[in-house]
């Protein structure tokens, strides 16, 4: 049965589906599209990239939301800076999202929802709020949530409204009933976009945006809700405030948030220097390599950044597309024990720590196998591969992994040293054929002698 950790209970619950037997809905909150997306983005969405794979792997059907937020202040402020409309500022970046999430290997969802597409379904939300006398119209014209009107409110983030009122910052002149309430519609300021609404015109406030969303897609309850540890309060705690307050009812099952991404132990920061967008690192680095650093680690666990991490990940891979190589086609084993275990560790919230420790073991037995029961090897292979799928890797062809492509030292010239050294070594010039064999290791290139000729493979030049 599968397990998922909820954080609303925290604890592991057995997941059923809101409507039986295989259908689930999925919401995961999306960037706001201001800038490069980095890679702490891409840590939360390869991680549920995977969550959505083995739903779909194990016979679901899954229904995957992830919006875009396409206004915000950080859109308006960087359109400003750009002196451009603010569109071009979020189709800029949103372009720049899908290359840098389709070299990393994310599906893509079935919904992409936008929040500008939904400003009526917005207003119409808070109109709805301000009748349940849940939101109120402040002096300025801002309208607000009035957080003492949710008895439920801190329940996902476990935390105490008293204390938190206690530790919120007052502001001057601040027009807000509780230190605590939060904006739903922002009057627009002279040159900001702006929608016209029964408040005047402005522009909804973030968190208001995803409630409408994914009620407007999913419906008012539903499975999964996911994205980032940093999202449980405020955001996700207020999705929940307005959400319930309209429904009356639960509005998601189970929530689920990814862990945070450090660099060597401090959390990212421009400020700090150590800020890294996904496609910074995809300049030195392959696409699978990062996405097995990202999802190797527990989804729900910190992930520590370092150029060690890369290492140890392309290393890795190197492992599993070595044991994948010169394997003849087959069909993958059924009904075996890693098969089994790989489910077993799936099945527990997720687990790919212990995932990839099957793939391991299951790697070391093709290479038992393929001297003597090569055909057996290649089915063990098959099923490898085939696991590595659902998590999102191996599934290039391995002489594509293992040789790949570099400008400074194509592929041609590696092969052209091989056939100096081979003929050196016909010539019994031995000293020459290990010259050759020094000078590709010297450039990061490393042979494999076999009675079948000789193959080479990079390794990291890190």
């Amino acid at each position: 049965m599968l397990k998922i950790y909820n954080s609303m209970t925290q604890a592991k619950e057995i997941f059923h589906p809101l409507q039986p037997p295989n259908k689930v809905s999925i919401y995961v909150c999306g960037p706001t599209v201001y800038d490069f997306c980095h890679i702490g983005n891409g840590r939360t969405y390869a991680a549920f990239d995977v969550i959505i794979r083995y739903l779909q792997w194990r016979g679901f059907e899954v229904t995957y939301v992830r919006n875009i937020t396409d206004i915000d202040d950080k859109i308006i402020k960087r359109a400003q800076e750009n002196k451009e409309p603010f569109e071009a500022v979020v189709e800029r970046f949103t372009q720049a999202m899908h290359e840098d999430f389709t070299q990393l290997g994310l599906l893509s969802p079935h919904h992409e929802p936008r929040a500008t597409d939904y400003v009526p379904q917005i207003i119409q939300f808070i109109e709805t709020l301000i009748h349940h006398h849940c939101a109120y119209v402040a002096s300025n014209g801002d309208v607000y949530y009035d957080v003492r009107q949710f008895k439920k409110y801190g329940c996902l983030s476990h935390h105490n409204i008293d204390q938190l009122e206690s530790g919120a910052r007052i502001e001057i002149n601040d027009v807000k009933r509780d230190p605590l309430d939060f904006v739903l519609w922002k009057l627009a300021k002279p040159g900001e976009p702006r929608w016209e609404s029964p408040w005047g015109a402005g522009r909804p406030g973030w968190h208001i945006e995803c409630s409408a969303m994914s009620t407007a897609l999913l419906g008012d309850h539903f499975d999964l809700h996911g994205g980032g540890k940093d999202l449980i309060f405020p955001h996700h705690e207020n999705e929940i405030a307005q959400s319930e307050a309209i429904s009356q009812k639960k509005f998601v099952n189970i929530w689920m948030h990814a862990g945070y991404l450090q660099i060597e132990k401090e959390k990212m920061s421009k400020s700090l220097g150590n800020f890294f967008t996904i496609r910074d690192l995809l300049k030195n680095n392959k696409p699978e390599v990062l996405r097995y650093f990202m999802t190797s680690s527990h989804y729900r666990s910190p992930v520590q950044y370092s150029e060690h991490a890369l290492i140890q990940a392309h290393n890795a891979l190197q492992r599993f597309y070595n044991t994948l190589r010169d394997l003849p086609e087959a069909n993958p084993l059924t009904h075996s024990e890693f098969e089994k275990k790989f489910v077993a560790a799936m099945d527990d919230d997720f687990n790919t720590p212990i995932a990839f420790s099957v793939l391991f073991d299951l790697a070391h037995e093709v290479q038992r196998l393929r001297d003597n029961e090569l055909s057996l090897a290649a089915q063990h292979g098959a099923l490898l591969k085939l696991l590595g799928g659902v998590l999102g890797i191996l599934q290039d062809y391995p002489e594509n992994f293992l040789q790949g492509e570099d400008s400074t030292l194509p592929a041609a010239k590696i092969e052209a040293l091989i056939t100096a050294r081979n003929q050196a070594r016909t010539n019994k010039q031995w000293a020459e054929a290990d010259r050759i064999r020094d000078e590709l290791l010297m450039l990061s290139v490393v042979l494999e002698d076999s009675t079948s000729g000789t193959k080479w493979k990079r390794i990291s030049k890190k």
